[in-house]
């Protein structure tokens, strides 16, 4: 017996990933995105890993999570801490994990009610 719904009225939720694209609610979304746990869906500058910036995550850190879910593509690739270093500063968590990973753990995190971003860059082969 289910005692908790598997969304949340006006929680976001990936519903599916695959090569360069990503569904939230129901909605095709292609390219880098921001999937904040509430509110609206947007493009995110950041192209790829190599033209990542530290203002790309200001525009993370403009949302105020508690929790940023970085997804580096289609495999687990780290990033310089001087990037995000402002959400280490706000004591913003931030973890790195491929896209579709990143797809899951978002999920879990959002249906907890939890104040999370994912970050996502395109999953395709790079």
């Amino acid at each position: 017996m289910k005692f908790q719904p598997d969304t949340f009225a006006g929680t976001n939720a990936i519903s599916r990933h695959e090569s360069g694209a990503v569904w939230v609610n129901n909605q095709r979304f292609e390219g880098s995105l921001l999937v904040p746990w509430k509110g609206e869906v947007r493009a995110w500058s950041a192209l790829d890993l190599a033209t990542l910036t530290a203002a790309h995550f200001n525009e993370v850190l403009a949302l105020k999570p508690e929790l940023v879910i970085f997804g580096s593509g289609a495999r687990l690739r780290f990033i310089s801490a001087a990037l995000y270093r402002r959400l280490i500063e706000a004591r913003i968590g931030l973890e790195t994990m491929d896209s579709a990973a990143a797809c899951r753990t978002y999920n879990v995190l959002a249906a907890e009610g939890r104040s999370v971003v994912a970050a996502l860059l395109p999953g395709s082969a790079d």
